[in-house]
């Protein structure tokens, strides 16, 4: 299906917001992160549009950065307790994101060391790194979206200035996500395949190796809810296996993981 027109009005009124926002978030002095379609399209060159504008934030500032853009009109709300808020004007909105919808890949203070310096809008500001919107975007695998391609887009990009390494840790136990992404890249661009480094691609599939050599854990999980938040319901509510995403397992409640579910559907 093909993407909607859009017009040069909508473009230029969606601008008016998101340079409305930027500068009273940079003029409030609290650290933010611009990432989405605008820090996407720096890496790659991909350039497409949408009617929200992604900062990331550690947790102890949303509510602050919430409070600077009511006062500048904006109609604010806390989407999901435990990793979005959005700040609306007419049909634009600023998602401030702090998480994300499978808990894993928390924001905190570290995104900002490796953040790349930007002008966007007119407004000096700091990009996702690469590591970590590759790190963020390598779990989303919904019927209805699915970042795969994102995440080829990137890594052939900046694979010369990624810290490879860095990345690896991101992952952690999520190695396989990881290692999936990087088999595939090696389909998709078989002529770039030596962009992904020799010693990562070794590491990791010994690791896969020796896994296969070990006894599988007793415990019946589930980590596709990581994933997917919907397409792996029926494991967890009908078969029986642990979600993956709640706690002592993952980072969230069985509260915050029903509002998610409820929310299938909507605008997110």
């Amino acid at each position: 299906m093909a993407a909607p027109r859009v017009t040069a009005e909508e473009i230029a009124e969606a601008h008016k917001v998101y340079r409305e926002a930027l500068g009273r978030m940079t003029g409030s002095g609290t650290p933010f992160l611009v990432g989405g379609a605008y820090a996407f399209a720096r890496y790659t060159g991909i350039e497409r549009f949408t009617k929200d504008f992604d900062v990331f934030v550690v947790p102890e500032h949303v509510e602050r950065l919430l409070t600077v853009l009511e006062a500048a009109g904006f109609r604010t709300e806390r989407t999901f307790k435990h990793w979005l808020a959005k700040a609306y004007a007419g049909e634009f909105f600023v998602d401030l994101i702090y998480s994300s919808g499978n808990g894993v890949t928390r924001v905190d203070r570290s995104w900002f060391e490796r953040g790349v310096d930007a002008e966007i809008l007119g407004f000096a500001v700091k990009l996702v790194a690469p590591e970590e919107m590759i790190w963020s975007k390598s779990f989303i695998m919904e019927r209805e979206r699915y970042d795969g391609a994102d995440v080829a887009h990137l890594l052939r990009a900046v694979s010369d200035s990624l810290d490879w390494g860095r990345l690896l840790l991101r992952f952690g136990p999520y190695w396989r996500v990881l290692y999936s992404h990087l088999v595939l890249f090696g389909f998709i661009y078989p002529s770039e395949r030596a962009r992904i480094p020799v010693w990562l691609m070794e590491h990791l599939t010994e690791r896969l190796a020796s896994e296969l050599r070990t006894s599988p854990p007793p415990e019946a999980m589930c980590l596709g809810t990581i994933l997917s938040r919907q397409q792996y319901l029926p494991d967890v509510e009908r078969w029986g296996y642990t979600d993956a995403r709640v706690f002592p397992h993952g980072h969230m409640t069985p509260e915050e993981t029903a509002a998610w579910t409820a929310a299938i559907g909507q605008d997110d």
